[in-house]
């Protein structure tokens, strides 16, 4: 990641690396749920939609995004946090670049057998990576079925 403050490193966080196997056991034999990139853009509209809006009003400088892979050289991703959690921001936070929260389709496409799980799958990324924003650690978050 770019240095975006002095300062240390911001901590980051990642949804369900996947080899194949969905976030809950499933193996789909490696074939892949088509879906529009458009439509998927909405599922993640849907699932912004539906995190409580108390939830929302305390997002400060986060900004969301939709890519097709997982970075290259990294493990395949869901989604990925990138920032500054409201937990680690201190008295010298300001003037740095938006926390980046991004959703990734086509890993996410993957992991599914149909619809109906890619619609889940959305939803468990985008409260997943919010959670992480909110200084939600990946254990913490797998105890609480958000994993």
């Amino acid at each position: 990641m770019p240095d975006r403050a002095a300062g240390p490193a911001p901590p980051t966080g990642a949804t369900a690396p996947s080899t194949g196997v969905a976030a809950h056991g499933r193996d789909n034999g490696g074939v892949a749920v088509t879906m529009d990139p458009q439509r998927f853009e909405e599922l993640v509209g849907d699932a912004l939609d539906r995190v409580p809006p108390q939830l929302m009003r305390l997002l400060d400088n986060v900004v969301f995004l939709i890519e097709p892979e997982s970075p290259e050289g990294e493990p395949e991703l869901l989604g990925l946090y990138e920032g500054y959690a409201l937990t680690t921001r201190g008295w010298d936070y300001g003037g740095v670049l938006p926390d980046r929260i991004t959703i990734y389709r086509n890993p996410i496409l993957r992991i599914c057998r149909n619809d109906d799980e890619v619609v889940h799958e959305v939803a468990v990324t985008v409260v997943h990576e919010i959670a992480h924003h909110f200084g939600i650690g990946d254990d913490r978050l797998h105890e609480l079925g958000w994993g």
